[in-house]
């Protein structure tokens, strides 16, 4: 669980960006931004997104494959690792058409109120979009409604990772 602490920063660092930008606030597509300047690191553990695994693997081999240090890029505040130059030049062209969805949270933790960490075999891809999951128990829960738990997770994110 991420602290009350980072999540009151986080609600003032966005607030302050929206208001210097003047940028208005869409649907949660994405949602990347947090301690350290990224969602998809925790500063305690790893600066590392998605455990060190290939986020373009999941579209492109359609499995999870573990990225090497090799092929390695920053973006938005975290180190994505990739399996390949061709993952690594996909992603660089259209990141946020592969980065995970929530900021890499648990889809279906976020659809109920709880920001929660994933295990990067646990995924589905819906709409061309990376939503990763908890366990394979929580999967199997998503899995049956994944539209409801989109819809509700879309309209929480937010809120949620302000509190």
């Amino acid at each position: 669980m991420i602290k009350m602490k980072t999540m009151k920063q986080f609600g003032v660092a966005l607030a302050l960006s929206v208001a210097m930008t003047g940028a208005a606030i869409a649907a949660p597509v994405i949602n990347t931004f947090g301690e350290g300047g990224s969602y998809f690191t925790d500063p305690k553990r790893t600066d590392t997104a998605i455990r060190g695994y290939d986020t373009v693997a999941y579209f492109t081999d359609g499995k999870p494959v573990k990225g090497s240090d090799q092929f390695v890029h920053e973006w938005m505040g975290a180190k994505w690792k990739f399996a390949s130059q061709d993952h690594l030049d996909k992603f660089k062209a259209d990141p946020t058409k592969y980065a995970p969805q929530y900021g890499g949270y648990c889809a279906y933790g976020i659809a109920k109120d709880n920001v929660v960490k994933i295990e990067p075999d646990q995924w589905t891809i819906v709409d061309g979009k990376l939503y990763l999951n908890y366990d394979d128990d929580i999967l199997k829960k998503w899995k049956k409604d994944t539209a409801g738990y989109i819809k509700q997770a879309d309209a929480k994110f937010t809120t949620l990772i302000k509190k």
